[in-house]
């Protein structure tokens, strides 16, 4: 079972060409115009509970990140083949590593 939230989603994706993200505040705006902010954190939820079932893959700098432990700014996009199903047990806090 879906959420209102979650069917949005997967709609916005579906009407994309394979391999085209879609930011998460424009399926906010899409839910309430008016106040899109509010949704934010919802979506994320929701995100991530399709990203763990495998019907999406949330994006980092364009690039499949564990939905469990991703930080910041990210994109929606639906599964391509050769995505990775599961991730290294490190957290992606969207740093590049600095040699010092």
């Amino acid at each position: 079972m879906t959420t209102p939230i979650q069917d949005t989603i997967l709609s916005q994706m579906a009407a994309l060409p394979a391999g085209k993200s879609i930011d998460p505040m424009s399926v906010a705006k899409i839910l309430q115009p008016e106040r899109w902010q509010r949704l934010l954190g919802h979506i994320r939820t929701d995100a991530v509970e399709l990203a763990k079932q495998g019907q999406i893959v949330i994006l980092r700098h364009n690039k499949p990140v564990n939905p469990e432990k991703f930080r910041g700014v990210y994109r929606l996009r639906l599964p391509l083949e050769g995505d990775p199903t599961s991730f290294p047990d490190v957290t992606d806090d969207g740093a590049d590593d600095a040699e010092a």
